[in-house]
């Protein structure tokens, strides 16, 4: 898995044009690490990272984050609960 399919941004898609304008920048940014806002790792340290306007979250705080959630409400449904062991059994 390259870089690229490892980092998500958020935050250029609401507008495609500002995208465009932005895509070569955003490409020169994807050569630096990103870190997660929550944990401050870089992507070259995790599955996968997603950008937001100002704020990162990779995908393991963002697991921890539902299962929080889940739990909270406790009663995480089959499918929610499939989901989480899958991931935490490939970390």
């Amino acid at each position: 898995m390259n870089k690229e399919e490892k980092i998500v941004s958020l935050t250029g898609k609401r507008e495609k044009s500002k995208n465009q304008q932005n895509k070569n920048t955003q490409e020169s940014k994807s050569a630096q690490p990103v870190f997660c806002s929550f944990c401050g790792r870089p992507n070259t340290r995790v599955l996968k990272m997603v950008q937001g306007p100002g704020v990162n979250i990779c995908s393991e705080c963002a697991m921890i984050a539902v299962q929080y959630l889940i739990m909270e409400d406790k009663m995480p449904s089959g499918e929610a609960q499939a989901i989480l062991d899958s991931f935490w059994n490939k970390v």
